[in-house]
């Protein structure tokens, strides 16, 4: 990792996160398998301790199948302000080795530290003092990944989980990335891995082999994309405070309902978190969007854009009110709803993660099957 033109770039990540925290905080939930959500019928798995994924429970598995998995199961509702806290405590240890911070969520930044503020001679030195800060401040675990760019950063970062390191250098890249199945390429969702294992591509090797006409041919812009992170190249940068283009909210009824009063009250809740985030981060929008679930799991959405930003939580309530009316009279009972507020105006950089009502609903981490 030398080199004036090498960037030295650390994925950090918390090891199950929410479950975690849980456990550090209950020393009677330590060594047992624990689900962070709710065990309700239309409950979904948030995070799932080591312990629990042992039994092949997952992050946004429906909680009756995670339990038919793991029958000693325990679970242990979200909590979400303390997660924030905690997020926080560890930001801030992240800043003092470098003002290159970029969260991707509460539980996950990648850092540049090509110029630490500490002075550490490597990133693997510098990441290894960031975990032990991190185990010494909160009494959880990170893994960390160590590479020149992002992409091979965050594949690094699962390589040594939990509570774990590991370093690609660009000597090592091409050989790390050959052996990869495509499906843990970040980036390549299930849908796109089976369209690339149906062209006889399951590998790095594999994927490094086809040339850029063909992976265009196939997948348009993201063929280039695919090309260049089988040869261990991507030009990202890291960039601090991103700006966020939206804040939303969503929960899965226990039941499904027909009932305006008990809908409209669930879409109260969900303004209420959105708002929340919003005067926190002192974030306007213009554009409100209403999304809905069936029982029959049909998905609609209603959005309208205002003339001028959202700037109450009155105006976001009545404007998310009217949209959910306007599919009345229910053919159906609805499952979910949630509400979701963009179009932010211009130099609004709140960076707060907002957090879902887990009914049944997912977090960020469990969006991405935490590590």
């Amino acid at each position: 990792m030398s080199g004036a033109a090498i960037r030295k770039i650390i994925h950090v990540d918390m090891d199950a996160f929410y479950a975690s925290v849980e456990q550090r905080d209950d020393p009677g939930l330590r060594g047992r398998p624990v689900a962070v959500g709710h065990a309700a019928r239309r409950g979904v798995v948030a995070a799932a301790s080591y312990e629990a994924r042992a039994f092949g429970v997952r992050s946004a598995m429906p909680s009756v199948t995670a339990r038919r998995l793991c029958p000693d199961l325990v679970f242990a509702p979200p909590r979400f302000g303390v997660y924030r806290d905690v997020s926080r405590q560890v930001r801030a240890i992240l800043e003092q080795y470098t003002p290159l911070v970029e969260p991707l969520s509460l539980d996950e930044a990648y850092l540049d530290v090509t110029a630490n503020l500490r002075a550490l001679p490597s990133a693997s030195a510098t990441a290894t003092e960031i975990r032990a800060r991190i185990r010494a401040e909160t009494g959880l675990t990170a893994s960390a990944g160590i590479s020149y760019n992002k992409f091979l950063a965050k594949l690094a970062s699962d390589h040594r989980k939990p509570n774990g390191q590991f370093v690609v250098t660009p000597d090592r890249a091409r050989d790390f990335l050959a052996t990869l199945p495509v499906a843990k390429f970040h980036g390549v969702g299930p849908v796109t891995a089976a369209r690339l294992n149906r062209l006889g591509i399951t590998t790095g090797a594999e994927l490094a082999r086809q040339p850029l006409e063909l992976l265009e041919r196939e997948f348009g812009k993201m063929g280039r994309w695919f090309f260049a992170i089988a040869r261990g190249e991507d030009g990202r940068e890291v960039l601090p405070d991103r700006p966020r283009k939206s804040s939303g909210a969503e929960t899965t009824f226990a039941e499904d309902l027909t009932d305006p009063a008990r809908i409209e009250a669930g879409l109260a809740a969900m303004a209420d978190e959105v708002w929340g985030w919003c005067a926190r981060s002192e974030s306007l929008g213009r554009t409100a969007t209403v999304k809905i679930k069936y029982a029959d799991f049909r998905l609609v959405t209603r959005s309208r854009t205002l003339a001028t930003p959202i700037d109450s939580r009155a105006l976001l309530g009545a404007t998310a009110l009217d949209l959910l009316r306007s599919v009345y009279p229910l053919r159906t009972g609805i499952r979910l709803v949630g509400v979701t507020l963009s179009g932010f105006a211009s130099g609004d950089t709140g960076t707060a993660q907002l957090d879902l009502d887990l009914g049944g609903g997912a977090d960020g981490e469990a969006a991405r099957a935490a590590g």
